[in-house]
């Protein structure tokens, strides 16, 4: 086993402990509209209109936008292509960018590597050549800084998914929402009837209630919930979740199941990660090609909590919870932030 594979084990162990008796406090402050970039790619109008919404809906400055031209909406973009993209995109970004938003569904892979991790951690090719073993760490793995890019020198990435405007307009009103109340919620943790993809459930964060948040800590043995309204994070193990047409969000939501190609976004296989954001989630997780059930590859729960119940916004809180993130992408509206204060 290899040292940053034990070094990862001993962090989350201790981290699920500490969790289980935390006292979140707030962040000073997390990802501010100014240190956004946005991306959108001229050659599709879906993303050049909900572009143009987000950057008015957040206040993102004209100088953060980057005009890209991407034909015929290709799932996969192979490296070379990518690097190409990479560049034209960092080119244009100052140094107070510490993240970007690329406004389109697809592409959403390079080569085996979602395009998000090849954007942020650069491209890692040896994931390919063995998608089921460890894949390069992330250095803002429960992490502190708030300076990503200062300080490791990464630029945390996420989709917003443009296959319908309508869709798109509800998501950004629930990121722009989430920051208004903090509600009474609870987030829900289920260990399913599929054994292989329960591999976070000894991570799941102690049952109970942490009164200073309103939120309600729910671990279940169950392969689905239904007819729940007060969702604000629903993390599970199944490679189709059903009975989400009966659920309620609340504005901020996160939500995501570990299984192989949740973040096949466009694919006909397992349960698409864009179904949790149909739903009413506002931010989601899923891998693009085959990871095994390492859970560093997947978002340990009591990490993406901790960060969430602090005051990151969903772009921080997820990006600094999966420990391997080279085959996930992460898709959603990155400036939600229900607890931030």
């Amino acid at each position: 086993m290899r040292r940053p594979l034990l070094r990862f084990l001993l962090a989350a162990a201790l981290l699920w402990q500490a969790a289980a008796h935390a006292q979140f406090v707030p962040a000073a402050s997390g990802l501010l509209p100014a240190q956004l970039g946005l991306v959108i790619n001229d050659d599709e109008p879906n993303s050049v209109e909900i572009g143009e919404l987000y950057r008015k809906a957040r206040g993102i400055p004209a100088d953060n936008v980057v005009h890209v031209r991407i034909a015929g909406r290709p799932r996969k973009l192979d490296p070379e292509r990518f690097h190409e993209l990479k560049a034209q995109i960092d080119a244009k970004l100052g140094p107070r960018v510490q993240a970007v938003l690329m406004v389109w569904t697809a592409p959403y892979a390079v080569d085996c590597n979602s395009i998000t991790s090849a954007y942020t951690m650069g491209f890692d090719a040896e994931v390919c050549a063995k998608p089921c073993g460890p894949s390069k760490p992330n250095p803002y793995f429960n992490a502190a800084t708030r300076l990503p890019f200062a300080a490791h020198g990464m630029r945390l990435s996420m989709l917003m998914p443009t296959e319908s405007v309508e869709g798109a307009k509800a998501l950004i009103e629930r990121g722009k929402v989430s920051g208004f109340s903090t509600p009474a919620a609870s987030a829900y943790y289920l260990s399913t009837s599929q054994a292989a993809r329960n591999s976070r459930a000894a991570f799941f964060p102690r049952a109970g209630q942490i009164p200073s948040r309103k939120l309600t800590i729910q671990r279940l043995s169950a392969d689905y919930i239904e007819d729940r309204k007060d969702i604000m994070v629903y993390q599970t193990g199944m490679a189709k979740v059903d009975k989400l047409d009966t659920l309620q969000f609340l504005p901020g939501a996160l939500a995501d199941h570990l299984t192989s190609y949740g973040g096949d976004l466009l694919g006909n296989g397992q349960m698409s990660s864009l179904r949790w954001l149909e739903a009413g989630a506002t931010a989601t997780y899923g891998t693009v090609t085959e990871p095994c059930n390492y859970w560093q590859k997947f978002p340990q729960p009591s990490v993406l909590l901790k960060h969430y119940l602090e005051g990151a916004t969903a772009i921080e809180a997820y990006w600094r919870s999966v420990a391997w993130p080279a085959q996930g992408v992460f898709v959603g509206e990155p400036l939600a932030a229900p607890y931030r204060r």
